[in-house]
């Protein structure tokens, strides 16, 4: 019998939902969302940034739980488990050992944990009058990357401001990664200049799929965040792309796609030359 192929093609779902102060209530309209989204036809789902809490520093240490211990991690094990999809948790403030981390889980279609990434480069930004936010007032860096696969697509994670890393991007593709996921709050002064230009960025130069999947824009909340998910396309052109509004995004995708690219235009060969080698002088 011939082995059985692994799966390269599945439909891929941006869930860019609203977020209120109540943890519940977010759970519950991520539940909703990830349900729609399995009845779309949708394999893997992303949800955004902090999905079960406001984004404020203030408060993060008030919504703070253990994973994947906490009703957080409980939820979405089950969304998944229900639904049968694979669920990129987006983030949430993870308590651990005092310290508390932005983080990304990643739960399978049988609800199992798959892996855990903690933010790593936090997003500290001080423009006078427009936007300042510290994450670094209440969170830790994370230092690891966090890797997975679904049949034959390997996935890698950042979140929001880890997009602003281009050698993040490249560590993620020196494992083999074909799609690179950036759950994100991306502010709306910065959003307008920098969001698609970043993502498109990261995705032409390690020719892999990049998606950015933010929460639905409130202007009523203390951090108005940007909205606008997308997801690329391993040539850097955008595929599909929300408004501020609360929306899901779907696209079917390819991994033959990044194969071709690569043949086309074969960069990652070249990635590690040295052109000063002393030994060509």
């Amino acid at each position: 019998m011939a082995p059985q192929q692994k799966q390269r093609q599945f439909r891929v779902a941006l869930v860019q939902m609203a977020i209120c102060s109540n943890k519940e209530k977010n759970l519950v309209r991520a539940a909703q969302k990830v349900k729609e989204a399995k009845q779309a036809g949708a394999y893997l789902v992303i949800l955004p940034e902090c999905f079960n809490a406001p984004y404020s520093t203030s408060t993060f240490d008030e919504y703070a739980e253990e994973i994947p211990s906490g009703p957080s991690s409980r939820a979405m094990s089950e969304m998944a488990k229900q639904n049968q999809v694979y669920l990129v948790g987006g983030s949430i403030p993870e308590r651990s050992s005092n310290r508390l981390y932005n983080s990304c889980s990643v739960w399978d279609p049988k609800g199992n944990l798959v892996t855990v990434f903690r933010k790593v480069h936090l997003f500290n930004m001080d423009i006078p009058g427009i936007c300042t936010f510290s994450e670094s007032e209440a969170f830790t860096p994370g230092s690891e990357l966090a890797v997975f696969d679904i049949g034959g697509c390997r996935v890698g994670l950042g979140i929001c401001y880890d997009m602003r890393f281009p050698e993040w991007a490249a560590l993620n593709r020196d494992q083999g990664v074909d799609f690179l996921i950036y759950p994100g709050a991306f502010d709306t002064y910065t959003g307008p200049i920098h969001w698609d230009l970043h993502l498109r960025s990261r995705a032409l130069d390690n020719q892999m799929f990049v998606a950015g999947v933010c929460g639905a824009r409130d202007t009523s909340a203390s951090y108005v965040s940007y909205g606008h998910s997308l997801l690329v396309d391993p040539w850097g052109r955008i595929m599909v792309e929300a408004d501020e509004k609360e929306t899901i995004l779907y696209q079917d995708i390819d991994m033959k796609h990044c194969d071709e690219v690569r043949k086309q235009i074969p960069l990652n060969k070249q990635r590690r030359v040295d052109l000063y080698d002393s030994k060509k002088q």
